[in-house]
């Protein structure tokens, strides 16, 4: 069932997402040479919880820690440790939720370490932009195969694959709802979004196959052909003037 929020809930997933943007703002600096994953989760947990808020992914469903931290060809849900070191050309994909006052805000993004190759940088850039093309589409009276047929198109236009497996979703009081949000599909096709409905846009977008795989953790997930891959989330307001992004700092 898909949650409509009111304009006060919405000014508290906005209080909660920019928590959330900022404590992967401060994450994406910490992206160096040398850096420990496990390192630049402490950060996350710090400042979110010296906010007054909760990570929102620590201990959701058995995840060990504040943020999911994906190296190279993980796709998603890495486990931060202190053995996983960051190296200069490596790309480090950030996943971070905070809950406040009652609500989440989820956001992702991919940062370089050091200088990386071209191709890395153009498979971040084509992420990220996917993700605006969707984003202009969440708009009263489109649908979420709208959204999803913009992130496709995107990607696919510049050789890139956009996985399957793992999908946007509804964000409000729990941290995933209805509905689901793909980054493939048909326009015209799927829930009809409409004013106070909340989302999270989320591309995950990779070099080579859209195949992925879990690893023994049963949480890491990579990309089957061992190629790069790159993630993009902003939570997502859908109001009569258009889309709201909820998770940018101040």
């Amino acid at each position: 069932m898909v949650i409509i929020k009111t304009d006060r809930e919405i000014k508290k997933m906005k209080d909660a997402g920019r928590i959330a943007s900022k404590a992967l703002k401060l994450a994406g600096e910490a992206v160096t040479p040398g850096v420990s994953t496990f390192e630049i989760d402490l950060i996350v947990r710090k400042y979110i919880e010296s906010e007054g808020a909760k990570p929102s992914f620590l201990n959701y469903g058995g995840f060990p820690a504040s943020a999911c931290i994906s190296v190279n060809n993980v796709v998603i849900h890495g486990i931060p440790s202190k053995e996983c070191i960051i190296k200069n050309g490596d790309i480090v994909s950030i996943d971070v939720g905070a809950f406040f006052e009652g609500f989440h805000g989820d956001n992702a993004a991919t940062f370089a370490c050091g200088e990386i190759s071209a191709q890395a940088q153009a498979l971040i850039d084509t992420t990220k932009e996917s993700l605006y093309e969707g984003i202009k589409m969440a708009k009263q009276g489109n649908r979420i195969g709208d959204i999803a047929n913009a992130v496709q198109r995107y990607a696919e236009a510049r050789s890139y694959s956009v996985v399957r497996d793992f999908v946007g979703h509804g964000v409000g009081a729990s941290l995933h709802e209805d509905p689901s949000v793909p980054n493939y599909g048909t326009p015209g096709r799927g829930v009809r979004l409409l004013p106070g409905m909340t989302i999270a846009i989320e591309p995950m977008v990779n070099a080579g196959t859209h195949k992925v795989e879990i690893l023994d953790d049963e949480w890491t997930t990579v990309t089957a052909d061992g190629k790069l891959s790159a993630h993009f989330e902003h939570t997502i307001a859908i109001t009569s003037d258009g889309p709201l992004i909820l998770t940018l700092c101040d």
